[in-house]
């Protein structure tokens, strides 16, 4: 195996493009006919289209920041809402910090696939 290749689906492809090229800024490769093509820093990831999915309800694709309010406030520029869920300890920026020193923030796409960013303490 070569390379790591990623997948989500979309019943919006018009709406998902806009969210991964605009919002999120991947470089969108191409839509060929049964998926949107996009590339993650050398990652593939292929949005397949279809008429109907549902999503689930547990985080489907994640990316580390070195900075996670900063790379949130980027993202809130750019119209990403972050999620808030009960009993998680979330901040007032939505960012939960577990015990380990992790933190996670969480917001979905237009399809409802759920999306994180984190920041990952050092051991």
């Amino acid at each position: 195996m070569d390379s790591v290749v990623t997948f989500l689906m979309t019943q919006n492809p018009e709406a998902a493009t806009a969210f991964y090229r605009d919002k999120l800024g991947l470089r969108f490769l191409r839509d060929d006919g049964f998926a949107l093509v996009f590339d993650m820093n050398g990652v593939m990831l292929r949005i397949g289209k279809t008429k109907g999915f549902t999503p689930a309800p547990n985080t489907v694709l994640g990316w580390e920041a070195r900075d996670i309010g900063a790379a949130m406030k980027k993202l809130e520029q750019q119209g990403v809402s972050f999620e808030r869920y009960p009993n998680m300890g979330q901040d007032a920026q939505g960012i939960c910090t577990f015990p380990t020193g992790d933190k996670v923030a969480w917001f979905k796409d237009p399809d409802g696939n759920v999306l994180s960013i984190s920041q990952h303490s050092v051991s």
